[in-house]
């Protein structure tokens, strides 16, 4: 694939009043969510639930692309067509993790480095011939006492680096996903601190590795205090320092920055993606990845039960519909309870 191709693909990702649905947790996180409603995670239940969100209505006027696990873009419909294909029939771009995960990184206690290089190259080729056109590796950053590390950092930002390439040399749009967890006791300033320095250093390895910047994503977290911190913040401040960081380590010529949701409640990661787009001044479209701040209304609607599959997919279609709104910045809070 070429050039042109990547960056069409790209900006298909980020158009206008559209973004992105995570459905790629993993087998254990899905078991966790599932746990919430009392469903056991079987591969069937699994499959039910993502054809649940993929077939809601409407909602393809709001998702422009899904990113999938392995197992799920081996999956079908009910009716028997794949659901690669069955997406794409709607326009909607499948994407797909490709990572194996955060593990310890040696000689460096509480960070992590994300594996799955080895083996990628033949990967990728074989989820583009299962028609994924895109593609999806998270690297995880903690903040503690002492952490992140600078070589920690620098170690998850050049496997990022090396995963773009891989990508795109497989005519896959790469989503670069370096993400500041939120988890800690730290303040909104030291979080903004970090993903200056994480930033700095993707952006680095991502020039050195050649990669085409154009034919590219950045999904990154919003910068927000630690859920320990008991720091109250006004969202606009959350979006301002945000804004911040992008605008200081971010090419103008990435299309599109899609955040991931990090933990956030739907109302939270809705609000903040529209006061950030209402700042105005973005060389970039800011959209939404987001995956349990997309679900989370959906999954409690279903609750495992067929005859709620309709009242979920609804939720569903709610949710994207005001995270669609917000990625023009035209969200507010009161359209809570107006949307349908």
């Amino acid at each position: 694939m070429n050039q042109h191709e990547l960056a069409s693909i790209a900006q298909a990702i980020v158009a206008k009043y559209k973004g992105i649905l995570a459905a790629d947790e993993s087998t254990g996180t899905i078991a966790k969510r599932f746990s919430s409603i009392h469903v056991e995670s079987t591969e069937e239940h699994r499959r039910q639930y993502r054809e649940l969100l993929f077939t809601a209505p409407g909602s393809n006027e709001y998702i422009s692309g899904v990113i999938l696990f392995d197992e799920t873009i081996r999956q079908k419909t009910s009716s028997g067509a794949p659901f690669p294909a069955y997406l794409a029939q709607l326009g909607i771009l499948p994407g797909i993790k490709v990572d194996t995960g955060a593990k310890p990184l040696a000689g460096h206690l509480g960070e992590t480095i994300t594996e799955g290089l080895d083996g990628l190259r033949e990967r990728l080729a074989a989820y583009h011939g299962l028609g994924a056109r895109f593609a999806k590796w998270r690297a995880v950053i903690d903040i503690g006492a002492g952490i992140p590390t600078q070589y920690a950092i620098d170690a998850n930002a050049a496997a990022l680096a090396r995963y773009a390439g891989l990508c795109q040399e497989a005519g896959l749009v790469p989503i670069v996903e370096p993400e500041v967890l939120m988890d800690g006791g730290h303040t909104l300033e030291r979080c903004e601190e970090v993903t200056n320095a994480v930033l700095e250093s993707v952006f680095t390895e991502l020039f050195a590795a050649g990669i085409f910047l154009e034919g590219m994503i950045l999904k990154p977290n919003m910068v927000i205090p630690g859920k320990k911190s008991g720091q109250k913040t006004a969202p606009e401040r959350v979006a301002e320092a945000t804004m911040r960081c992008l605008k200081r380590h971010v090419p103008s010529a990435v299309p599109g920055i899609a955040f991931l949701s990090g933990g956030q409640g739907p109302i939270e990661a809705t609000l903040h993606l529209s006061l950030l787009n209402a700042l105005g001044g973005a060389p970039w479209r800011l959209t939404f990845s987001y995956g349990r701040a997309l679900q989370e209304d959906a999954l409690a609607a279903w609750g495992g039960k067929a005859a709620s599959v309709g009242t979920a997919q609804r939720a569903f279609f709610k949710r994207a519909k005001l995270n669609g709104l917000a990625a023009a910045g035209g969200y507010k809070t009161a359209m809570e309870s107006a949307a349908a």
